[in-house]
This record gives C-alpha cells, structure tokens and sequence, in this order.
C-alpha cells in the first residue's frame, strides 16, 4: 500500500510540485504507514534452527555417510532390498500403534482433505506397506528420517528430526532363524564401525509374562511393569512380588541359564515362559553356528538406572502382530526387524573426533591437478578432463595464474593426498610430475600411466573412528552392552516389545 503513494511523493518531487502539493502526498504515505504499524522488517529476527532439529557441516555429513556406508553394505550382503515410504501418513494410519507414544506424533495442518501426520518411527509404515500391496515374503532395509513431537536432549543425541535405520525379515519361517541373523547383522556393524567390545543381552517377551504370572502379578499389569522404571510396589502390589521377581532378574548368563530355567520348579509349570526359554535355547543353538554366543548374554533384568550420557543405539524386535491390524481380514505376517540408532552413534563419533581433534576429509578428491607456472590453465584443464574420464575424483584451482605454493597448501588443508603437477618441462618430456602431499616425494609418471598410477596410490580401505559406549536394544529384549571404563554400564530406560516400545534414534 505504501508503494504507490511513495513513488507519487517522488514523481511529485521530480516534477518539483508545488510544496503544499507535496505535503498534502507525503501526509497521505505518513498515515498509510502508521495503518501498517512497525516495519516488520526492521523487527530483530533470531536465525536459528527449530528446537529438537540441526544443520550439519560437511564435517559432520562426511562421518554420518562413513557410517551409513557400513550399515547399508552389511544389510546388502544379507540380501536385503532397499524400500521407502512417504514421509508422512494418514493420521489414522499411525495413531492407536504406539500406545503412550501415540501423543508424540506431529499432526499435520489439513490441506487437501486428508488428516496427515509426520512419521514416528518406519515399522508402522513398512506394515502398511506389506498389507496394502498383499505381501507375506520380503527382506528390506530402509534409512530414513522421522520425526518426534518431544523434549529432546540434544546433547545425548536426541532430537525430534533424525534418522532411523531399519532391516525386517517379513514372511512365515521356520523359528529363531531370522532372529538369530538379524543379531549377526547387529554383531557385523558394531564389529565393522570399530565401536569397542561389546556384549548383546536378550530376553523373550514369554519368559517374562510367564515370570509375572508365577510371581502373581495381574495380567493388567504386565506390561506397566515391564515398560517403567517405578518399583512394583508403587503398583499395589503384594509386599513379597518385588522379592520374588528379584530372584530371578538377577540372573544372567548363557544357554546354561536357558537349561537351568527349563528345570525351575515354577517356571517350567508356566507354558508361556516353557515356549520362551524354548525359542531361547533354539537361539544359542544358531548363534553357536554363527559364532557369535559369547557376545549374546540371556539376561532377565527389566530395569536399571539411568547413567548420564548413556543411551540405546540399537534394537531389535518382533511385530508378528502388527500388519494384521491394517490388513481387512486380519491375516498376520510374522515379522522381526533392527534399529541401528544412528544419531546416537553419530554423536559419539562426533565428540570423540572433537576430544581428540581429529580433522575428518569433508571431500573424496584423490588428486589436484596442478601447474608450476604461470599460463597454463589449458593444460590444467585438458589434465583434469582426462582424470573426470577415467573416473579419478580431481580437482583445481579456479584461477588463470595460481601459485604452485597455494595449490600445495590447498591440497594439505583438504587433506587431498597427491598433486599432479604440470609444466612446461613436463609438456615436452611427455610426464607429469606427481607429488605425495604427506611425503612431498615427487616422480615422474608417463602422462599414459597418470591414471593407474593414481589408483593404485589411492586405494586404501575405510577407517572409521574408534568408539566406546553403552548400547540397548530390545525385541522382546534384545540389549546391547558395551564396555565403558573396564565396566558394564546399566542401561537408560526400559523399552518393551513393539508396539508399545520406542526405537532408538
């Protein structure tokens, strides 16, 4: 609205009006202005990310894709297929599959006709997506970011944007075989990611209704206890049900526990804890095959303290249930997936790089094509064209004149490892001169063995950085330990078993 009346008052002025004339205008834009209020432009405005959400420096990017390059070669060499799901899904879709967690889900404002929320985790999506497409048989992974309507701890690697990291066995199989890969696949990643010593507890979700039973717990309080840190006498419950559960919470062990506990006088009485330590000790028996039992501990435990800093970064679970619930005629697809929790493995590599002032390589450049004197930004062109070629990841300067000794630090800043140097000697005698950036050995190369000779000098296998931290996972419970200082550490909070259970990020 004040456009208009503004270039009326300069039209006014060009045309040197008269003064009245002039002040009358200017009166006009004066109280178009004062309808308008405070220029919101010149109100101060706070750039920052939304709370629960960051921005990421190539720093950052470069260790966050060193790992999914980990996690997604381990899930292809298991034969898993690459899936996606939208980012969000019908409100109805989501909702009632959570259980407590269900408030947690953003709601999206109705826009064309649809009531739409944010994703909360990608298992609810992937049974949607086996109901509505009618499939009972598929092995896939799928990375992909979701979101949380809570209080994050940003400093523990939580947040309410970030990513999950998913692989599900979907289909009607023989018992425990599934299970026990998908525990290898757990046991491959942590072993390639160079995380630490650690050690996987499980329990089954059996054994456990079966020890409340025996212990006279009601079957309406089953799944409180098991999903809070409260002490069960808070629960109303007889004085000596605390003691009685202690007895057996406190064991831990092997197959040998499994075959103890397949002797207790009352657990064996019990048929669901009898069909848990089955399926237990069937579970050894695969995870002796695949030479992982002394990483597996079974463990009853149902809760612990919550140490600082410490968080779960994996899981694994069951959800035999959950696609049945979208399919019209409730047939169920056996399903058990892992959760690598991610973000909390990027914030451990992160603060340990930081600790130890590490410098990360934000780009894979393996050579600087580079001149030695003056003019021949052709030739440079014409070197680093014939390396794009034959699939060498190269770079230069964008200057017509740069000096040699600015290539050469540009290349120890970016950590690029060799330098490719071209002259007017180098043009004559038909080589190039490649230089070692960390050893500043410098040789002579045939311009026709440039490229193979790069290869061979760049070719070095992936390193990630070392960590060490407490992990928890579950299924009806899955736990991953690592050794913190020489010691276990208790774990942060109980999940249960899907769908009431939160994944880690």
């Amino acid at each position: 609205l004040c456009s208009p009346q503004a270039e009326c008052v300069q039209g006014l002025k060009q045309q040197k009006a008269s003064t009245e004339q002039i002040e009358e205008e200017v009166a006009k834009l004066l109280k178009l202005k004062a309808q308008l209020g405070p220029d919101e432009r010149k109100q101060k405005f706070v750039l920052k990310t939304p709370k629960g959400t960051r921005d990421y420096s190539p720093q950052q990017m470069a260790v966050r894709e060193k790992v999914f390059d980990v996690i997604i070669s381990c899930f292809k060499r298991h034969g898993a297929e690459i899936t996606d799901t939208p980012v969000f899904e019908l409100k109805e879709t989501l909702t009632g599959k959570y259980g407590e967690d269900s408030k947690l889900i953003y709601d999206l404002k109705d826009q064309g006709g649809e009531l739409l929320s944010l994703c909360y985790d990608l298992t609810v999506p992937f049974a949607r997506y086996l109901a509505m497409n009618k499939l009972t048989n598929i092995k896939p992974y799928h990375i992909a970011k979701v979101y949380w309507c809570d209080n994050p701890a940003m400093t523990r690697g939580q947040y309410r944007e970030f990513y999950q990291c998913y692989f599900d066995i979907a289909g009607q199989f023989d018992p425990m075989i599934t299970d026990a890969e998908c525990l290898e696949i757990m046991s491959e990643i942590l072993r390639s990611l160079q995380i630490g010593d650690f050690l996987v507890k499980v329990n089954d979700r059996h054994i456990l209704d079966g020890m409340f039973a025996i212990c006279c717990v009601p079957d309406s309080k089953f799944r409180t206890i098991c999903s809070s840190n409260e002490m069960v006498g808070e629960k109303g419950l007889a004085t000596k049900v605390p003691d009685h559960i202690g007895d057996y919470i406190q064991q831990h062990g092997g197959i040998s526990l499994v075959e103890q506990l397949l002797q207790d006088p009352e657990l064996s009485q019990n048929k669901q804890a009898l069909e848990g330590l089955g399926d237990l000790k069937l579970l050894f028996e695969y995870l002796t095959l695949f030479s992982i039992a002394d990483k597996i501990s079974f463990d009853l435990s149902l809760a612990g303290e919550e140490p600082l800093g410490v968080g779960n970064v994996a899981a694994e679970g069951r959800y035999d249930g959950l696609v049945g619930m979208f399919d019209p005629k409730g047939c169920k697809v056996p399903c058990v997936g892992l959760s690598i929790g991610v973000e909390r493995i990027f914030s451990i590599v992160e603060q340990r790089l930081e600790a130890t002032e590490e410098k990360v390589r934000t780009t894979e450049t393996q050579v600087l094509a580079a001149s030695a004197q003056k003019k021949l930004l052709e030739e440079r062109l014409k070197l680093v064209s014939e390396l794009w070629n034959a699939g060498i990841k190269a770079e230069l300067l964008y200057k017509k004149n740069a000096k040699l000794q600015n290539q050469l630090q540009y290349c120890e800043e970016a950590g690029i490892p060799l330098v490719a140097i071209i002259g007017e000697q180098e043009l004559k005698d038909g080589v190039i001169k490649l230089r070692s950036v960390a050893s500043r050995e410098e040789v002579d190369v045939p311009r026709e063995d440039l490229v193979e000779e790069i290869k061979r000098r760049t070719s070095q296998p992936l390193c990630i950085c070392s960590v060490e931290q407490t992990i928890r996972g579950k299924w009806a419970w899955h736990y991953l330990w690592l050794k913190q200082d020489s010691a276990y550490v208790l774990p942060t909070a109980l999940y249960t078993s899907f769908p009431a259970g939160r994944p880690p990020q």
